[in-house]
């Protein structure tokens, strides 16, 4: 079974031949598996290592203190998901999170406004880890510039101009991150860390600790993406697969629970066009478009101008406790 590619986006940045190996190679693992190993981005060792510990050390708060900061006291989506909180097909996966987005002031509601727009607003922050606030936000910005960049590139490889996505991240993309705890399974409790899923935006980077789990759905079965020291696990969302007319593909992915005594820590970013976006169908050349493998996007498919209102019925569906405590009447209509 194939192993996952490593791209070297420092390629990028130094242009030229490099930066044109770097396409030829981003091109054909986007298409091909929807999925690679990122190095070269210029975030640190230790502020990985930083992120990573902080995860450790919220997880390792009492029960009590990671609750004041429970998703459900706010209809923004943001806070702590206790174990099993979370649904992927419907059935809970065995993982405990923290989530944050932009930080950003709640628009109170209005009859007159789109509903996706109450997933705008303030994070929330546990007043025991006075640091986490400014690592966490200066961290997800850095990995939204890392995205960026690479959506600029992934558009280079579709053969468009490096701007093609920018009218959709005008005002600034998308951003979601959460840093997430899977402890072992046992007796009482199935495996499913997460559930097999795409992603649904433009691009997610995934950074793990020591421990495995991480499985990508290919031709040839699940395929395994061990962690490396450094790099960022990459994959391609349907938004992408959709804008690209499926050139570029959106994997099923899941994670396994570890093994008895081990538990799992990761940190991941999801970045997408901005909740208000249209996101643009790509006039690919005929000779790229013979090679899409994925299925053809019909321009009236309402996922290329209802961002905001998909990114809703996503959270909903994950988030029954949120949608049940300040989404009742919408959540029943859809």
């Amino acid at each position: 079974m194939e192993q996952l590619p490593i791209l070297n986006l420092s390629d990028w940045h130094a242009g030229g031949q490099s930066r044109h190996a770097f396409i030829n190679k981003l091109a054909d693992a986007a298409r091909r598996i929807g999925f690679f190993y990122l190095t070269g981005h210029g975030i640190e060792l230790a502020r990985q290592q930083q992120v990573l510990q902080l995860a450790r050390d919220f997880f390792a708060l009492p029960l009590a203190d990671k609750l004041a900061v429970k998703m459900t006291n706010t209809p923004h989506f943001r806070g702590y998901t206790r174990l099993q909180g979370e649904l992927t097909l419907g059935k809970p996966d065995l993982r405990e999170q923290f989530d944050i987005m932009q930080e950003e002031t709640a628009n109170p509601p209005r009859s007159d406004v789109p509903k996706w727009s109450q997933l705008q607003g303030p994070n929330q922050w546990p007043s025991q880890l006075p640091q986490m606030k400014t690592i966490l936000l200066e961290w997800q910005q850095d990995l939204a510039d890392t995205s960026v960049t690479l959506l600029k590139a992934l558009a280079v490889a579709l053969e468009q101009s490096e701007t093609a996505f920018d009218a959709t991240i005008d005002a600034g993309p998308y951003q979601h991150m959460k840093l997430i705890r899977y402890p072992s399974a046992n007796g009482e409790t199935s495996g499913q860390g997460v559930g097999a899923h795409k992603d649904p935006g433009y691009l997610t980077l995934v950074l793990q600790d020591k421990q495995s789990g991480l499985e990508v759905q290919t031709d040839e079965g699940w395929l395994s993406i061990p962690p490396l020291e450094g790099a960022f696990v990459v994959n391609i969302g349907e938004l992408l697969e959709l804008a690209s007319n499926g050139y570029l593909k959106a994997t099923y992915h899941r994670v396994t629970s570890p093994p008895a005594g081990v538990e799992r820590y990761s940190c991941a970013f999801f970045m997408a066009a901005q909740l208000n976006a249209t996101v643009p169908l790509l006039p690919l050349p005929e000779y790229l478009a013979r090679q899409a493998q994925g299925p053809a996007s019909d321009p009236l498919n309402p996922l290329f101008h209802q961002v905001g209102q998909n990114v809703l019925k996503g959270r909903l569906r994950s988030h029954p406790d949120v949608a049940k405590a300040h989404y009742a009447s919408f959540a029943n209509a859809i």
